[in-house]
């Protein structure tokens, strides 16, 4: 098995956007694009030229059959995507704004990512990836898709892996928000990267300052937080350094779904290459930038040469990072 620089697992969906602004039951016309959170994250990745994995479950249907073969055509491995001949693939429908976020409508309830169980699990696969990137959705989806990402935390661990974590939280796919705090920070807090926006990490911890947020999780064992502040850029903090690392300008916002899963892509590439703290959020900073000026989820995530080209061309008078020792 070709050994992988990062493995992640999900809900993967066809996704419906709009041709034209509008509610969505008034629009007659859609164009098809994928969805997911863990999949934005290693097509993000493999643009870069890292070699990602993704896992999951689809249905023996033509939306599943379009996941696979999107995700081979961005080079994503698909080896642990197993077809369900039984439970169908998800989908949604996205309308298209003039402004603020879009309105997004959900097909998903028991489809096959959410019969994702531990049996699945193979490990194999998994250890041969050096670095695991997880997000709260697949513990709220359903009760044998959290067994399977606790499972894939313990592992992954044990084998002395890496883990990130983006909480992207979902409130309505979950019982209680009470429910859902208790459930996202118990895996937070064995995870080494923590990467939370800042409304859902006042949320998570009851603290509404960065610093305050990020000492929450460093209490409990996270080595690094990472706090995505929207146009203002991102707060980062360690036991030994912290510091404020400012957006890039974007004259345009076309679609914000998407940025924090970018910010991932920038945030895990960097570390995972030996960058300074400082480099890999200001390189999520850079791809989050990205992709607000696109509609798709993951349509803006460049490649490496695009990256490097978007950062030179927009970091002039630009104060890089302001980072303090602890």
């Amino acid at each position: 098995m070709q050994p992988l620089d990062v493995v992640t697992f999900g809900e993967a969906m066809a996704m419906f956007i709009a041709n034209e602004p509008g509610r969505l039951h008034e629009i007659s016309q859609f164009t098809r694009e994928l969805a997911g959170a863990e999949t934005n994250v290693a097509i993000g990745l493999a643009r870069l030229g890292l070699r990602t994995g993704w896992a999951s479950k689809v249905g023996n249907d033509s939306f599943g059959k379009f996941i696979i073969e999107r995700l081979q055509r961005e080079q994503v491995d698909i080896n642990h995507v197993l077809i369900d001949n039984h439970y169908p693939t998800g989908f949604q429908l996205k309308s298209v704004v003039t402004e603020g976020d879009p309105e997004v409508q959900y097909f998903r309830k028991g489809s096959a990512a959410s019969h994702l169980s531990t049996a699945d699990f193979q490990e194999e696969y998994f250890q041969s990836a050096r670095h695991l990137h997880m997000t709260g959705i697949p513990l709220a989806i359903s009760e044998a898709a959290r067994r399977f990402a606790h499972h894939a935390l313990t592992y992954m661990k044990k084998n002395g892996r890496k883990v990130s974590f983006d909480p992207n939280l979902r409130p309505t796919l979950w019982s209680s928000q009470d429910q859902m705090v208790k459930e996202i920070n118990e895996v937070a807090f064995q995870a080494d990267y923590v990467l939370p926006g800042i409304a859902e990490g006042e949320i998570l911890t009851g603290y509404k300052e960065p610093r305050d947020i990020a000492s929450f999780y460093l209490d409990m064992g996270v080595e690094l937080v990472v706090i995505k502040l929207g146009p203002e850029g991102a707060f980062y903090k360690t036991a030994s350094e912290e510091g404020m690392v400012p957006g890039f300008r974007v004259e345009k916002v076309v679609d914000t779904v998407g940025a924090g899963d970018g910010f991932a892509v920038g945030v895990i590439s960097g570390l995972l290459e030996g960058l300074p703290i400082h480099d890999a959020v200001l390189r999520g900073n850079a791809i989050g930038s990205l992709a607000v000026q696109s509609p798709g989820d993951n349509d803006g995530y460049p490649t490496r040469t695009a990256l490097e080209k978007y950062m030179e061309n927009n970091l002039q008078g630009v104060k890089v990072y302001e980072s303090n020792h602890c």
